[in-house]
């Protein structure tokens, strides 16, 4: 049977500890009571902490290989967020029992990302439990080139990474909320578990961009906070946020509903100034991910205004929506 330490050792640290070209320059990983991470000259740390609950973030039967990308994928994302480049990683979790055919599957999922973008495992701990996933990574950034939510500017054009929807789609599918053909849950169920966190993207977009966050909880809900932070409006085309054609099969206000509140995308939503749109395609070429231009950014008009989304169809008429992000204490 595998103890604690066997099981660190077996399934996590031999495979860290071949896997530290991130964690140099003077840092320590796995073997002591705290790891050491030194940040490049001239840069800071970005940190990030995630937690992922069987039943609230995933369903019991995930594939364990797609958990363990999924966990590291979360994060890697708000480091793509902020244009940070990622570094190290801290895995602390909870598990109702050592198996070892799920242990290797799940270390598979995770260590194939973590070499993906050169991001080692320095640390972590393991208990007993419900399954209950928390990760932390560490990335690095220079102060003057991180993306940050309140740098948005009135003038400045609103983009999006990839797809929307699709995570939001899957869920549904997996709630009996709506029936699609086999071939199109499978893609709703990958975009689910498996989403691709837009890390070149975030490096490319470095001096180009203003504000950037990632598509957690929602378009509706997370642009807000650009909108909260930065003390602006927006005004939103609803019909050019980009979706999949598999979630173009489904009716229009299922549409609307997943790719502006659905949740677990994953994708960049981003701010740059208008003059800088020949400069978001070429950083977008680069980094082989497709950006959509959906929306602008305008100034308050008076002090009793406040941040909000204006959203409009593709002819420019108002649309008018009740929409929120993701909340885990209102969920539904």
């Amino acid at each position: 049977m595998l103890s604690e330490f066997s099981l660190i050792e077996r399934f996590f640290a031999r495979r860290a500890a071949g896997h530290l070209s991130a964690a140099q320059d003077g840092s320590l990983g796995i073997g002591d009571d705290c790891a050491l991470l030194a940040p490049h000259p001239g840069e800071m740390l970005a940190i990030s902490t995630d937690m992922l609950v069987e039943g609230r973030h995933f369903f019991a039967d995930i594939d364990p290989e797609a958990l363990g990308h999924k966990v590291l994928a979360v994060n890697l994302s708000d480091l793509a967020a902020m244009g940070a480049q990622p570094r190290a990683f801290t895995l602390a979790f909870a598990l109702p029992k050592a198996d070892e055919a799920w242990l290797a599957a799940f270390s598979e999922g995770l260590f194939a990302l973590a070499e993906r973008h050169d991001c080692a495992l320095i640390g972590g701990d393991t208990t007993g439990g419900p399954l209950n996933l928390c990760l932390t990574v560490f990335g690095s950034v220079p102060p003057q080139a991180a993306l940050r939510r309140d740098a948005a500017q009135p003038g400045d054009d609103i983009w999006v990474s990839g797809t929307l929807g699709d995570a939001r789609a899957g869920l549904g599918v997996q709630r009996g909320e709506w029936i699609v053909e086999a071939g199109d849950a499978a893609a709703f169920r990958r975009a689910l578990e498996r989403p691709e966190p837009r890390v070149a993207l975030g490096l490319a977009l470095r001096g180009i961009a203003r504000a950037a966050l990632d598509v957690s909880d929602g378009l509706a809900g997370d642009l807000k906070h650009i909108l909260d932070r930065s003390n602006v409006r927006a005004t939103v085309n609803a019909d050019a946020v980009p979706r999949s054609a598999e979630l173009r099969r489904l009716p229009l206000d299922t549409q609307r509903r997943c790719t502006l509140a659905g949740g677990d995308d994953y994708e960049l939503c981003f701010t740059a100034p208008a003059a800088a749109r020949d400069a978001v395609e070429a950083a977008g070429h680069k980094a082989a991910v497709p950006v959509t231009r959906i929306g602008t950014i305008s100034a308050l008009q008076n002090a009793a205004d406040r941040p909000a989304i204006d959203w409009r169809d593709a002819a420019g008429a108002p649309l008018t929506l009740t929409l929120q992000g993701f909340d885990h204490f209102h969920a539904d």
